[in-house]
């Protein structure tokens, strides 16, 4: 079943959450007050619609009462606030908001969001993240002292299988799945394609493969320092 989507505020962080929805198949009502923001993700987004983010009445007459989803994508306080009031005002089930400081996502859960996110703290972690632990191609929290990674397979992985390294034992972290990177002819061209692999414990790791592992930050940190 398709999902509905409405997204309140076109912004970069709106344009972006947009163009992602639709590639995974959503249909997106995409809505903000200016109209060059709609002008560019009118071609994307299943419906674009310029109007008053403020207004119960018009966001009913467009859809966005009946959405799955909303996702409040504009950053300033005010402005999301009364968004999310007024989506909760309007019985949408799931609503996300955008948040930039610890009261701002108290004030929006307290008005009625049933998710916030800190897309710039979420960026800058990840940019600590791979400053710090150069490994790490990938970094997700997933909880407070919990996170998801992508580590390239080093030199003590390489030829060794899963049940030899025994992660889970030696690190506490689950292996997810596994990426590979391989070359493949298109048109008598070489491309490179990246393949997902659901490894097994006889799975034996070689150069180039990619874990994407679950465990606790510091324990995955842990093992990134010593696949090197």
């Amino acid at each position: 079943m398709v999902r509905v989507v409405a997204v309140l505020g076109l912004g970069r962080f709106g344009q972006a959450l947009v163009k992602t929805l639709v590639e995974e198949g959503a249909e997106v009502i995409a809505i903000d007050v200016d109209k060059e923001q709609v002008e560019k993700i009118k071609d994307i987004a299943t419906h674009a619609i310029q109007l008053d983010r403020e207004d119960e009445e018009a966001l009913r007459a467009c859809g966005v009462g009946d959405a799955d989803v909303a996702v409040v994508a504009v950053g300033a306080l005010e402005p999301s606030v009364m968004n999310t009031a007024i989506l909760s005002k309007m019985g949408v089930k799931e609503i996300i908001a955008r948040a930039t400081s610890d009261l701002h996502a108290h004030i929006l859960s307290t008005v009625g969001a049933t998710r916030v996110v800190f897309p710039e703290k979420d960026i800058g972690i990840r940019v600590a993240k791979g400053i710090m632990v150069p490994g790490l191609r990938e970094y997700v929290e997933v909880g407070e002292d919990y996170c998801l990674a992508e580590v390239k397979a080093g030199e003590r992985l390489i030829g060794k299988s899963l049940r030899e390294l025994d992660l889970k034992a030696k690190f506490s972290i689950n292996v997810v799945i596994i990426k590979k990177t391989e070359v493949v002819q298109v048109n008598d061209h070489a491309v490179e394609r990246e393949r997902m692999v659901l490894p097994t414990a006889d799975y034996v790791l070689s150069e180039g493969d990619c874990l994407v592992i679950v465990g606790e930050t510091e324990k995955v940190e842990d093992f990134e320092r010593h696949t090197k």
